[in-house]
């Protein structure tokens, strides 16, 4: 017999400032803010919740086992039903894919999911060797070293195999940075120019410091309820419409080369030349978006969709993001950039409020950031979030958020709609 899952909806959300280290900030302070302000938003106590996950990248950068329990003590859901998430860098989109499966299911009626990090109380150096530790520490860890080096590996492969620009993904630095100046809860609010990514310095090529984003310490929630609850809760829920997910295995080097994955509108002629995955593109991400868009009805992503919040913890990422996700094909990402297609006012914005650049990554936080940030824009309230209207998409149906870990090991894909 057929299992046909309930409608999920975000009725409310909030986050913290993504900043660098403030001592004085403990994680279950910050989840507790987020909180608060989702609950303040909606006018939804913590009675009204019936569970919750939780969402952190590392027990190391916390160094505490079971945070989640201790959070949930601290906000008040403690003997509530919760589980933990963790997946690199999708730990945040992952966890409110598994909240919206607590409603979908029939589980809960509501469903609070939050995520944190306070990734800035290790030093740089030992910030950077605690996330290498998501790539295969008995190979290629010790091979390859820090993240930066295989992003930059994949990125020279990019523009190896298309054409793609140092000047291209700079672009992406300069939309990201420039749009968070609009936004308060951003980290790296800032005016800057291509030359300006170009002269930055060298991190590993073609990467640089402001290809690159930062680490970030901070929280965010959101609130998922069940049709019936949603319509005690807010005048303007938002509807999850659908979830897409894949895996990839961890070592680039054991990912075969065969058939593109083929979303809604492509065909095989399109890609005969294309070698695909290579390292140039993630397949895990390209699976989890035709998973969303099926699901979702979506034949032509490109137009159907009327803004993203992508992957970007490098510039060369989401440049492959935009390939992945369809909205323009393998090898093109330069291209969607160059013809200003994702900027704020362009066909398909992209990371309205700065992404991961310029709005910081706390890990486990990112993808429930990405969520809110997805809410207010399908609310219409981003105005009233960020006491301004410039990073608002004009009367947005219908929104993508997409996380990504390691180097593709794990993806997300969310699509959510206006009601």
């Amino acid at each position: 017999m057929a299992y046909e899952a309930r409608k999920v909806f975000m009725v409310s959300g909030g986050m913290t400032e993504f900043k660098k280290s403030n001592f004085n900030e403990d994680f279950r302070l910050n989840v507790k803010r987020s909180m608060d302000y989702a609950l303040k938003d909606a006018g939804i106590t913590v009675k009204d919740i019936e569970g919750s996950v939780s969402a952190y990248f590392s027990d190391h950068l916390q160094g505490q086992l079971i945070a989640g329990a201790m959070s949930n003590d601290f906000i008040g859901l403690a003997g509530k039903p919760s589980k933990r998430i963790e997946a690199g860098g999708a730990t945040g989109g992952l966890a409110f894919q598994t909240a919206y499966e607590e409603i979908a299911s029939g589980n809960m009626d509501t469903c609070l999911v939050y995520g944190f990090e306070n990734m800035s109380h290790v030093g740089t150096w030992r910030g950077n060797d605690i996330i290498a530790l998501g790539s295969d520490s008995n190979f290629d860890y010790p091979l390859g070293g820090f993240y930066t080096a295989y992003y930059a590996l994949m990125a020279t492969r990019h523009m190896h195999e298309f054409g793609t620009t140092e000047e291209q993904m700079a672009k992406v630095s300069v939309k990201n940075h420039n749009n968070a100046i609009y936004n308060p809860f951003a980290q790296a609010p800032m005016k800057i120019t291509v030359e300006d990514v170009l002269n930055s310095p060298v991190v590993s090529t073609p990467l640089k410091m402001l290809d690159i984003c930062l680490m970030s310490d901070g929280a965010a929630c959101a609130i998922l309820a069940s049709e019936e609850a949603a319509k005690s809760f807010s005048s303007k829920p938002v509807r999850i419409r659908s979830i897409g997910s894949s895996t990839d295995t961890m070592r680039l080097a054991d990912r075969p080369f065969g058939e593109i994955p083929l979303l809604p509108g492509e065909n095989k002629n399109m890609y005969k030349s294309l070698k695909y995955p290579g390292v140039h593109s993630f397949r895990a991400g390209r699976l989890a978006a035709k998973m969303a868009y099926e699901r979702a009805g979506i034949k032509n992503p490109e137009k159907e969709i009327d803004f993203a919040e992508l992957y970007d913890a490098y510039t060369s990422a989401e440049i492959q993001a935009y390939e992945d996700m369809g909205f323009c094909p393998p090898g093109k990402g330069g291209k969607f950039i160059d013809d200003g297609k994702p900027l704020l006012g362009g066909e398909l914005p992209v990371n309205m409020e700065g992404g991961l650049q310029a709005s910081g990554h706390a890990i486990g936080a990112t993808g429930i950031m990405q969520a809110v940030y997805a809410f207010w824009q399908l609310q219409g309230s981003i105005q009233k979030h960020m006491g301004n209207g410039k990073l608002q998409v004009k009367e947005p149906s219908r929104g993508l958020i997409h996380s990504h870990a390691g180097t593709g090991a794990y993806e997300a894909v969310t699509i959510m709609e206006a009601v």
